[in-house]
């Protein structure tokens, strides 16, 4: 083979292994956007439209005084909580119906969260916001919170919250606003659809509550939806992030 050819196939080789790097590269950039995109709700849409999420709050303040579920808990009752009191560790969740990040938090550590709170592990103490209502307008978030709110008081709350996530609308779409659609969906949850939770629904009964838990989580200076807590540490940012590594992490903070 003359040295021209070899020449030749050799700058073939490096310019093929330039381009796989290209593609190595490439992918790794498309997985990472992938990633923050699933991660976070809010701020990506606060970008497009010029509004920064944990701003969003210039909706319309709802009237009447701040009526909080039944056993809300924590400063000024703002939280619902879910698991034992004796659990040894915490996990605020800060959450929109609205949201799509937060129904992909839901479904990816729903089964964790329910067998580390079942089993007396952890307790969760969920936040409940409307910033999708103040980026996109609408009422879903404010609505479906209420209505999230108003299962509480009848002892509903998990089971309810996780229809909502089940069955969540298009974040572009509305759905939730219509307190009929909420009805119709506490039909999912066993013995929750009776007069008393309708007219918590219809009425309204918690809207003032929710605007206080937005104020709330505003002034905490949280970016975006969900938030997730673990012994008051933000751990949902980090991109390692798993069930599986946040059951470990909770296993470990009972033992000390």
């Amino acid at each position: 083979m003359s040295d021209k050819n070899r020449e030749g196939k050799r700058t073939a080789r490096e310019r093929l292994a330039v381009e796989r790097e290209k593609q190595k590269a490439a992918e790794k950039r498309r997985r990472t956007l992938i990633v923050g995109a699933s991660v976070v709700c809010v701020l990506g849409l606060a970008a497009v439209i010029g509004v920064v999420a944990a701003n969003a709050g210039k909706d319309d303040k709802t009237a009447g005084p701040a009526v909080a579920p039944s056993g809300a808990q924590g400063k000024n009752s703002l939280a619902i909580p879910v698991g034992k009191d004796g659990a040894k560790s915490t996990l605020t969740v800060w959450e929109d119906f609205r949201c799509p990040a937060c129904q992909s938090f839901e479904v990816a550590y729903r089964p964790t969260l329910h067998e580390l709170a079942d089993s007396g592990q952890l307790r969760v103490e969920y936040h409940l916001v409307r910033l999708i209502d103040g980026n996109l307008g609408g009422t879903g978030s404010l609505r479906a919170g209420n209505a999230a709110a108003c299962a509480q008081d009848a002892g509903k709350f998990r089971d309810y919250h996780d229809v909502l996530y089940a069955n969540q609308p298009k974040e572009t779409v509305d759905a939730f606003g219509n307190n009929s659609k909420l009805i119709e969906l506490a039909g999912k949850v066993k013995g929750l659809d009776t007069a008393t939770f309708r007219k918590c629904v219809n009425d309204g009964r918690h809207d003032s509550w929710v605007d206080k838990s937005n104020d709330a989580f505003k002034s905490g200076g949280f970016s975006g939806t969900p938030t997730v807590l673990l012994g008051g540490k933000n751990i949902y940012q980090d991109q390692t992030m798993t069930p599986a590594k946040l059951k470990q992490m909770v296993l470990e903070a009972n033992k000390g």
